[in-house]
């Protein structure tokens, strides 16, 4: 993990060897390169380094060496210069240095750690003029898009799927974290965020570690009875933590006001303690909640962190914001802003902690995973819902924390 010149972490993944002159050749160029341009755009497949350092106009390697796929996120200031015709620009004008936040080459064979590392090298040095610094934002194109994954209905399918084929969850960028020893001294400057998710109404024997601000991802009842709601939000109030954001889960039935409008219109009672509540009892259940902030498809800043919550997962049995898979889940991930730093939902993404043994199964979201990863980019996504896949794990860039306390039973 390589910092970008305006101080934020990007991360290379390469799997296909190159040429050791190739390697001596990206070596040899310096910072004091007036013009320089990185350019993986998917209709050349190819990647451009140009700049008066070079022995030549350019360097170019092509798609017949590897195949590139990458995610264009900031742009920095003008410089002078002639990148090259490539980009529609005339000679002579200025233009804009790219800054690409990850690249992946997907074709050929596992890259030596040699030139795992000279290919930052070259993102870093070749991206940024003498005395520039690149400036996060959005490309000239637009946003990114995330879209509806062609495997969205079957996650198992899509794990296997993108991890043959993109090696998209394997090591060594993705991997298990240890969680922070109870007891480990806070260095200066820093915040510690306590998670924890799914408690159940079961909060009586769990010793809580101290930190400075405690994220809760849901399903903190049985069925989001009023009285439930107050016990957890006394249990809250006992808590030293400067901060407690919390969010529903699935769980907390009385706070999805379109399930609850339904469950009311039906003739039976699968729900029986939750049906025999009167509208009053539950129309603005989340007031209870005086102990802590509650969010639901919204974000706070909390010393500094900019934390968005969401509670909506894939339908499972009828319960409480529950949405099929695909374009109904897509549209809630779509309303989480650019720029967060936290994110708290109540499932898993793909591929991360969202093993179910019992089942042999994943059941992460697809469209959640892609937001995450190509869209928002928060340093921590922290979630629960899947009680046997409690841990930690991270992609690079983005930790993943399944928060799950209760065990699956």
């Amino acid at each position: 993990m390589l910092s970008d010149p305006s101080g934020s972490p990007f991360s290379l993944h390469c799997t296909r060897r190159l040429p050791l002159s190739q390697i001596e050749a990206a070596r040899s160029l310096s910072l004091s390169v007036s013009v320089c341009l990185i350019s993986t755009r998917a209709s050349r497949r190819s990647l451009r380094v140009e700049g008066s350092a070079l022995p030549a106009p350019s360097s170019t390697f092509t798609a017949s060496q590897f195949c590139i796929h990458s995610l264009w996120i900031g742009v920095s200031n003008t410089v002078e210069g002639d990148p090259g015709t490539h980009l529609g620009k005339r000679k002579g004008a200025r233009h804009r240095l790219v800054w690409y936040r990850s690249v992946s080459v997907l074709k050929g064979e596992p890259l030596k750690d040699a030139c795992r590392t000279a290919w930052p090298w070259i993102l870093l040095n070749c991206s940024c003029p003498r005395g520039g610094r690149m400036a996060h934002g959005i490309p000239p194109q637009g946003k990114v898009t995330i879209s509806v994954d062609e495997y969205s209905s079957n996650p198992t399918q899509a794990f296997t799927h993108y991890n043959i084929n993109q090696s998209r969850f394997q090591p060594p960028h993705v991997h298990m974290v240890d969680p922070i020893p109870y007891d480990t001294p806070k260095p200066a400057g820093h915040t510690r965020f306590v998670c924890v998710s799914d408690t159940h109404s079961r909060t009586d024997g769990i010793q809580m570690p101290y930190g400075d601000v405690l994220l809760h991802m849901g399903d903190f009842t049985e069925l989001g009875l009023p009285s439930e709601v107050k016990k957890f939000n006394d249990w809250l109030g006992s808590l030293p933590y400067e901060f407690k954001v919390v969010i529903a889960g699935n769980h907390e039935l009385t706070f999805d006001k379109d399930f609850m409008a339904e469950l009311v219109k039906q003739d039976y009672y699968r729900f029986p303690s939750v049906s025999k509540l009167k509208p009053e009892d539950f129309d603005n259940v989340q007031s209870l909640l005086t102990n802590c902030v509650y969010l639901q498809d919204s974000d706070v800043t909390v010393k500094g962190f900019r934390i968005y919550g969401t509670p909506w997962t894939p339908w499972f049995n009828g319960w409480g914001f529950n949405l099929p898979r695909g374009q109904s889940l897509l549209d809630k991930w779509n309303q989480v802003p650019e720029g967060i730093d936290i994110l708290m939902t109540h499932g898993p993404p793909l591929g991360f902690r969202d093993w179910v043994p019992k089942e042999l199964q994943r059941v992460g979201c697809v469209e959640l995973l892609n937001t995450v990863q190509r869209r928002v980019r928060p340093k921590l996504h922290a979630f629960g819902g899947i009680h046997e896949g409690y841990g930690i794990m991270t992609d690079g860039y983005t930790t993943y924390i399944n928060a799950s306390t209760c065990t699956d039973n």
